[in-house]
C-alpha cells in the first residue's frame, strides 16, 4: 500500500453520509441494547498507551538515521524518513486536532508540505520533490511531532471532545503511522542501496543455522463457496469491507515460499530471456529495464551472490525466501516451475484459521528469514504476490470525504500483496488485510508462494 492512510470503519453501513458518525450512532445503539456502562477513562487509556508507542517505534527506527540519510529520497516513489516522520504528524494534526476549539496549528507551511496527496484536505508538494525540502531540518520535524504527541495525549487524558467521533480518528492514525513504519524501513533501503559504499541500516543480527530445505510440497484445500472479507467489530480499512462470499475450484497451496535457491535455477535455465514466460508488458518492462535478477542481488556466480540488506551487503543465503521481486517476475517464474500465482481468495480461504504468527517487525530481523520445520511462512518474511487485480469488492461503496480518498482511487493497474513482511508491525496485519502495489514494483519485501489447480 502506497503512502497515506485507508480509512478504517469498525461497522460498515452503506447507506451512511458520514461513516464516523453512524459509527459512533451503532456503536452508541448496540452498547445501551447490551446494557453496558461506557468506560471511556480505561479505553481513552488504553488508546493513549497505543499511541505512545507506536509513535516512539516510529522514532526509534530513524534513529540510526543522519540528518542527511533522513532528507534523501531516492527515486519518486519512496520518500524521505523526514517526510513520514512529518506526515503521520500531520495526519493526527489534519483528522483529529484540527476539529478542536482554540487549535492551532505548528506551522501554516506543513499542511502543504506534507499532505500526501489528500485532494479534498487541500494543495500539497509533488511526491518527487520530497526530497528537495533541507528545511524545515530534521530537529524542527521532531519538535513537530513532539508537540502533536503531547497535544493528543493532554485530549485523551482530559475527557474532552466527543469520544465516538475522536476514537476511530486516533486508532485510524495509529494504523496509518504504523503503515509509513514500514515504509520507512523499506525506503531507507532503497536510499542506502544506492551508495557504492553499501552502508548497513544496523549491524546484522546474528546468524541462524542454514538447513537444507525440503522439496516444495502442496497442500490442498477442498475449495467451494467460501466467505472473505470482513463484517462486524474490529478495526479494518474499508477495502477489506464487505464480508462475501466466492466460489473457488479445489486448489493447492505451496506450503512455503520460494527460496532463493529455487529462484537460481530459474536464473540458471534463462527464465528471464524466455518470453514465453513473461507477460507482454512484463517482458516489455525487463528489457527497457535490463533487469536479469532481483533488485539487490549483486552480479556474481550463483555460489558467491551477494545482496544488499538493511545489514549492509550480505552473503545471499540460498534457503532464505526470494526477495525484492516484482510481480511480472513472480508470473513468470511460476509459469516456469509449472504453477501459478495464488488468487487473493485463495491465500485468505487457506490462511483464515491460521495464527498471525511469524517473521515480523518485532522479531527485529529486519530481513526473510528460512521456513522452521512445519512453518507456512503465512504471515511475515515477504509480502506475497496474488494473480488478483486490485478492485473494489462486491457491495462496496467508497466512503464520503477526504479521509476517503486513498483506496477507491488506487483500484486500477495494481496487485493485491497478501501476508506481510519481515518489517510489518504485528499489530497491523490480519487475514482480511489487502496490500496493493503496481507490477513492476520491487522495493517493498514482495516474494513468491505458488498455487496449483486440483
Amino acid at each position: 500500500m502506497q503512502n497515506g492512510a485507508a480509512v478504517v470503519f469498525l461497522r460498515y453501513e452503506r447507506s451512511a453520509r458520514n461513516p464516523l458518525e453512524s459509527y459512533a450512532r451503532l456503536r452508541s445503539e448496540r452498547d445501551r441494547a447490551l446494557g453496558k456502562e461506557r468506560a471511556p477513562q480505561h479505553a481513552r487509556q488504553e488508546l493513549e498507551r497505543r499511541l505512545l508507542h507506536v509513535r516512539a517505534v516510529t522514532e526509534e527506527l530513524c534513529a540510526p538515521l543522519s540528518p542527511e540519510d533522513a532528507a534523501l529520497q531516492s527515486m519518486p516513489l519512496a520518500s524521505p524518513a523526514k517526510w513520514h516522520l512529518a506526515h503521520t504528524s500531520w495526519f493526527f494534526e489534519t483528522f483529529v486536532l484540527r476539529a478542536l476549539p482554540r487549535f492551532r496549528a505548528f506551522s501554516p507551511d506543513y499542511a502543504y508540505l506534507f499532505n500526501s496527496y489528500y485532494e479534498g484536505v487541500g494543495p500539497h508538494l509533488r511526491r518527487d520533490a520530497r526530497g528537495l525540502l533541507s528545511r524545515p531540518p530534521l530537529s524542527e520535524v521532531l519538535e513537530y511531532r513532539a508537540s502533536v504527541t503531547a497535544q493528543l495525549v493532554e485530549l485523551l487524558q482530559s475527557g474532552h471532545g466527543d469520544w465516538d467521533v475522536l476514537a476511530p480518528r486516533i486508532e485510524l492514525g495509529v494504523h496509518h503511522e504504523e503503515q509509513h513504519q514500514e515504509l520507512i524501513l523499506t525506503d531507507i533501503k532503497h536510499l542506502l542501496a544506492q551508495s557504492p559504499l553499501h552502508p548497513a541500516y544496523r549491524p546484522p543480527a546474528a546468524p541462524r543455522p542454514v538447513r537444507e530445505l525440503p522439496p516444495l510440497r502442496f497442500v490442498p484445500h477442498a475449495g467451494g463457496l467460501v466467505t472473505i472479507g470482513r463484517a462486524g467489530d474490529g478495526l479494518v480499512y474499508d477495502n477489506e469491507r464487505p464480508e462475501h462470499r466466492c466460489f473457488l475450484e479445489p486448489y493447492a497451496l505451496a506450503e512455503r515460499l520460494v527460496s532463493n535457491a529455487e529462484y537460481l535455477e530459474f536464473i540458471r535455465d534463462d527464465g528471464y530471456r524466455r518470453p514465453e514466460l513473461w507477460l507482454s508488458d512484463g517482458y516489455d518492462w525487463l528489457q527497457k529495464q535490463a533487469i536479469s535478477q532481483p533488485l539487490y542481488w549483486q552480479d556474481g556466480a550463483s555460489e558467491n551472490r551477494a545482496a544488499f540488506t538493511l545489514s549492509g551487503l550480505m552473503p545471499l543465503s540460498p534457503s532464505e525466501p526470494v526477495c525484492h521481486v516484482s510481480y511480472y517476475e513472480a508470473d513468470a517464474y511460476a509459469r516456469w516451475a509449472g504453477a501459478r500465482l495464488p488468487s487473493e481468495a485463495e491465500w485468505e480461504h487457506a490462511a483464515r484459521d491460521q495464527p498471525i504468527r511469524g517473521n515480523l517487525l518485532e522479531s527485529g530481523e529486519l530481513h526473510p528469514r528460512q521456513a522452521e520445520p512445519d512453518e507456512q511462512q503465512l504471515f511475515g518474511d515477504t509480502w506475497e504476490w496474488t494473480r488478483s487485480a486490485y478492485a473494489a469488492y462486491p457491495g462496496y461503496v467508497p466512503p464520503e470525504g477526504p479521509l476517503g480518498e486513498y483506496n477507491a482511487k488506487f483500484m486500477c493497474n495494481q496487485q493485491v500483496l497478501r501476508g506481510g513482511s519481515c518489517v510489518t508491525p504485528a499489530a497491523h496485519i490480519r487475514v482480511s488485510y489487502r496490500n496493493y502495489f503496481a507490477p513492476d514494483a520491487r522495493w517493498q519485501f514482495t516474494g513468491i508462494r505458488l498455487a496449483r489447480d486440483l
